[in-house]
């Protein structure tokens, strides 16, 4: 139990290390899959509805964001700002209906783009360490373990663009994961119950990448540590495999 214990530490020394190596060598990697997996959030919404409901025929930005500079600049109170920011829509899209209420829209708040580029920096993290331990495959390091992260974190990387949450009007309910915005007509119970599995799988694919971002790290990061003999060492002279050259 000791043992195991005291090597925590070295085990997570190893994995920031082969973390950070990756990122620094592999950085423009990471910001290409990034700005991928954002623009597939913003976009895949839409265009799930619109062949699924109806052709998306409006988009905007929020045009109060004109004011955000005068709203800062106000005598109110900064947990009030702080609350109102957290959950105003940035911009959105819809589609006309046939009695003039909108058939859908889907709206893009700033939480909702802090999860966006949470989730879009860990997927490039994690395709980084993959295209890292591939690398050092080919070139003869055997990491046969390695596969189990790879698979974990390639589940979770497609398990969080088809159900991750989304705000979304004309569907009965505030949020619902992108393979539920098809979905019309549906009982208040049943679309509860896909908001609240979309906000629980949120947490869940990110906590998934995370872990397998550590596993991929802390395999990357052992690569290239020293390997230390598990043999006694040398104590005054007595021999050992760190033995003192001789005088």
């Amino acid at each position: 139990m000791k043992g195991v214990i005291g090597g925590f530490p070295s085990a997570v020394g190893a994995a920031l290390r082969g973390v950070g190596r990756t990122i620094r060598i592999r950085w423009r990697a990471v910001a290409l899959v990034a700005a991928g997996v954002v623009a597939l959030d913003v976009l895949l919404p839409p265009l799930v509805l619109s062949v699924a409901r109806a052709p998306w025929t409006f988009f905007t930005f929020n045009p109060w964001l004109k004011s955000l500079p005068a709203y800062l600049a106000s005598g109110k109170p900064w947990s009030e700002k702080l609350d109102f920011l957290s959950r105003v829509a940035l911009f959105w899209f819809s589609a006309d209906g046939p009695y003039g209420a909108p058939e859908w829209g889907f709206a893009v708040d700033t939480m909702d783009v802090a999860r966006f580029v949470l989730t879009a920096l860990l997927i490039g993290v994690y395709v980084a360490l993959w295209l890292e331990r591939r690398g050092a495959v080919a070139s003869g390091w055997q990491t046969g373990a390695g596969r189990a992260g790879g698979a974990v974190g390639a589940c979770v990387s497609v398990l969080g663009l088809s159900t991750g949450p989304c705000s979304v009007v004309g569907c009965g309910a505030p949020v619902l994961p992108v393979v539920g915005l098809v979905f019309a007509g549906l009982s208040s119970t049943t679309l509860a119950v896909l908001s609240q599995l979309s906000r629980i799988s949120a947490i869940a694919v990110i906590v998934a990448l995370v872990l397998a971002i550590a596993w991929l790290g802390w395999q990357v990061g052992n690569r290239g540590a020293p390997r230390v003999s598990r043999g006694a060492p040398n104590i005054g002279g007595l021999g050992g495999p760190f033995r003192d050259p001789p005088g």
